[in-house]
């Protein structure tokens, strides 16, 4: 290989250098902006009020992935009520049945029941 070609081959895989590198900065920028966004909607969530929810079940929707809550008094948010809730993980949709008495968590503006726990099972 002659001088004049390893210079050529030098300098094109000098660019290539830089254009990876430029690549990977353009990458690292988009990955520093996505986690921030993903942060802030975290911060979001949990900067709403949160309230313990009490209630008795009344219908169990899995199709729909609801369930139907005589729901206690929120004070300050909600009254006691009827009223039909979606659950934050279906799953918990099968370990419930009508009749039983149960805990969660929602956010102000939120009508989703969140870390559903059974706390007195149905009676039979």
């Amino acid at each position: 290989m002659e001088d004049s070609e390893k210079a050529e081959a030098t300098l094109n895989l000098m660019k290539s250098l830089v254009t990876f590198d430029h690549s990977l900065r353009h990458l690292a920028g988009m990955l520093i902006v996505f986690l921030l966004f993903t942060a802030s909607i975290f911060a979001q969530a949990d900067s709403r009020k949160s309230y313990t929810f009490h209630g008795r079940v009344e219908k169990v929707d899995r199709k729909a992935g609801t369930l139907t809550v005589n729901g206690e008094e929120l004070e300050g948010w909600m009254p006691a009520m009827t009223m039909q809730y979606r659950v934050d993980k279906p799953t918990v949709l099968n370990q419930i049945k009508a009749g039983a008495q149960i805990e969660a968590t929602v956010y102000e503006r939120d009508l989703t029941l969140h870390d559903v726990k059974v706390i007195a099972p149905a009676r039979n």
